[in-house]
C-alpha cells in the first residue's frame, strides 16, 4: 500500500491531538485516505514540554530542517500561532515544496493574499478547515457543499470564550470579571483574554468566512466590532424579560448596498438555534439561495476537535483533493478584483436595546424621547421598573429602551447626544437586536 509521510510544526495542544489522531488510529485514517499516513517528523522549540501523546524515539526534534530537507515528506501541518514566525516558517514549507495544512485563523486573516498567492506560484496547496469554528466543518461546507448557492447571510457565534462567559452570566447571575475568571480557570480562556472578549478573534474568523462567501476582501481590522467586556449582568435580565438571550454575533449579510459586516453583543430571540447555543460552543446560520437555511453547531475550540479538523484537511490534502479545489476556488488572488465591497457600517439598518441609567424625576423620558425623535429613531418600548432601596439613594435609575429600525449611525448620534443628557448617567449601553 502507498504510503504518505507527513509532519507537524508545532507540537501545542493542538499539534499533540493531531499526532493522536495519526498514531492511535492508523487504520480508521488510512481506510478513509486509502493510503497509509505516516508521521515522519514533529518539530517543535520546547523539547521537554508535557504533552499527551507517546511519541516514537527519534521523532521530536526542534530543527526545522529535518522536514524542510526531505523531499520524501509532502505534507505538513503547521500550528505555530501568531504570525511570526508563522508567516517565515510557511513560506519555507511552501518553498521546500511541501503542502499545508494550518489552523492559524490570525495567519490568514493578516497574510491571505500573499501566502495564497506564493503558494500558488510553487504549485501547492493551503488547506485550514480549523482556521475558523474548530471541529465544525464550515470551511468545507460553504466552500464546496454551498457552492450551488449564492450566500445570502451568516450569523455566527464564533467565539467559545465569550459564549461561556455570556453564558455563565446568564445562568448564574455572576459579574463579567467573576465568568471571565472562571473561564480561565476551566481552561477556555486564556491568561489573557482581550482577543476574544473584545471581538476581534471573532472579526479575524468573519474575515476568512466574508472572503469564502462572498469573495469579499476585508481587513479584519476595518471590521466593526464591539466586544463584551461593556455587558453588565442587568443586561442579561433585561434581555431576558424581553424574550431574548445575549449572544457575542459574527454577522455578514449580502444586501444591494454590499456586504454589511459586523461583530458585537446582541440581542436574539428565545426560541431560535442561536439563542440556545450554550457554554463554549460555537455555531454559524448559513442561508443560501437555493437551501434556505442551514444550520451548523459544535464545539468550536480545543484540543481534539481541533485536531478532527486539521486530520479531515490533512486526509483530502494526501489524496489530492486539496489541490483540486486550492486550484479552483482562487482565494486570497492578489491578482483577482473583489466581486463586493463592505457596506457603510453608520447606514447599516437594525433594531436596538438601550439601557441608560437616569435621574427619577418627571419630563427626563420626554427629554430622551425627543433626542430620538430628532433623530428619527422610533420606540418600540420601554422598561422601567421601580426604584429599588439602593437607586433611590442615589436618585439614578435604569432605563431600557427598544428601538424599530434605524440606522446605525442615527442610533449612535442619538446617543452621543442622550449621554450628554444632564438626566442621564455616563455608561450607557447600546446593543443590537435580532429576532
Amino acid at each position: 500500500m502507498e504510503t504518505a509521510r507527513v509532519a507537524i510544526v508545532g507540537l501545542g495542544t493542538i499539534g499533540s491531538g493531531v499526532a493522536r489522531l495519526l498514531l492511535e488510529n492508523s487504520d480508521r485514517i488510512t481506510r478513509h485516505a486509502g493510503r497509509r499516513i505516516e508521521l515522519a517528523c514533529a518539530v517543535d522549540t520546547d523539547l521537554t514540554r508535557t504533552r499527551n501523546v507517546a511519541l516514537p524515539a527519534g521523532l521530536l526534534s526542534d530543527d526545522l530542517s529535518r522536514v524542510t530537507d526531505d523531499p520524501r515528506i509532502g505534507a505538513v501541518v503547521q500550528l505555530v500561532g501568531g504570525l511570526k514566525p508563522a508567516r517565515s516558517i510557511m513560506l519555507k514549507l511552501l518553498e521546500s515544496g511541501k503542502d499545508v495544512i494550518t489552523a492559524n485563523k490570525a495567519l490568514l486573516a493578516e497574510h491571505g493574499p500573499e501566502l495564497f498567492d506564493r503558494a500558488r506560484e510553487l504549485g501547492r496547496s493551503i488547506a485550514f478547515e480549523a482556521s475558523v469554528a474548530g471541529g465544525i466543518p464550515i470551511i468545507t461546507g460553504i466552500g464546496q457543499c454551498l457552492s450551488a448557492n449564492q450566500i445570502q447571510s451568516l450569523h455566527a457565534i464564533l467565539n467559545g470564550t465569550s459564549n461561556f462567559i455570556l453564558t455563565r452570566m446568564e445562568e448564574h447571575g455572576t459579574d463579567y470579571a467573576a465568568s471571565v475568571a472562571e473561564a480561565q480557570r476551566l481552561g477556555y480562556a486564556e491568561a489573557d483574554p482581550s482577543m476574544d472578549v473584545d471581538g476581534s478573534d471573532a472579526a479575524q474568523k468573519l474575515a476568512i468566512l466574508a472572503h469564502l462567501a462572498f469573495g469579499a476582501r476585508v481587513d479584519w481590522r476595518s471590521i466593526p466590532r464591539t466586544g463584551i467586556d461593556t455587558v453588565d449582568v442587568a443586561d442579561l435580565r433585561y434581555a431576558r424579560e424581553l424574550g431574548y438571550s445575549v449572544k457575542l454575533l459574527a454577522i455578514a449579510e449580502l444586501v444591494p448596498e454590499g456586504l454589511e459586516l459586523h461583530v458585537s453583543p446582541t440581542l436574539v430571540r428565545h426560541g431560535t438555534p442561536l439563542a440556545e447555543v450554550r457554554g463554549a460552543h460555537n455555531a454559524i446560520r448559513v442561508v443560501g439561495d437555493a437551501v434556505g437555511r442551514v444550520f451548523f453547531h459544535g464545539l468550536g475550540a480545543g484540543q481534539m476537535p481541533t485536531a478532527s479538523a486539521v486530520v479531515a484537511d490533512l486526509i483530502d490534502t494526501v489524496v489530492g483533493r486539496t489541490a483540486i479545489t486550492f486550484r479552483t476556488l482562487e482565494l486570497w488572488s492578489g491578482e483577482k478584483e473583489a466581486p463586493v465591497a463592505a457596506r457603510d457600517p453608520e447606514k447599516i439598518p437594525g433594531r436596538f436595546y438601550l439601557r441608560l441609567g437616569v435621574d427619577d424625576r418627571p419630563g427626563v423620558m420626554a427629554e430622551i424621547a425627543g433626542v430620538l425623535g430628532r433623530h428619527d429613531v422610533s420606540i418600540a418600548s420601554v422598561i422601567q421598573h421601580e426604584a429599588a432601596d439602593e437607586e433611590e439613594a442615589d436618585g439614578i435609575v435604569p432605563l431600557v429602551i427598544m428601538t424599530h429600525l434605524a440606522p446605525e449611525g442615527a442610533v449612535s448620534d442619538a446617543m452621543a447626544k442622550i449621554d450628554g443628557l444632564s438626566c442621564v448617567q455616563a455608561g450607557s449601553v447600546r446593543m443590537r437586536v435580532r429576532n
